[in-house]
């Protein structure tokens, strides 16, 4: 594939990830940008200490995501 498809393909599939996170609610978009740092994290964490990309990037997309999720729910109200 020529470098000028590749980048079309690249940026047509970020266009339509980005554009169904439209209509989401807030929790979703807290557990969901705590999923991403998360995994962005555990990939630079394990990269730098020579560990396991794959699990980092699935073990902190996990911890960050739980994360999000504590805090709508404290943001609620729900959690002391």
């Amino acid at each position: 594939m020529t470098k000028i498809k590749q980048q079309f393909v690249i940026i047509t599939a970020a266009t339509l990830f980005l554009g169904a996170c439209s209509g989401l609610s807030n929790t979703q978009q807290r557990v969901l940008s705590g999923g991403a740092i998360g995994t962005g994290v555990g990939v630079v964490g394990t990269a730098v200490t020579g560990g396991c990309v794959t699990c980092g990037a699935v073990i902190g997309g996990a911890v960050g995501a739980g994360a999000g999720y504590l805090v709508d729910q404290h943001e609620k109200g729900k959690l002391p």
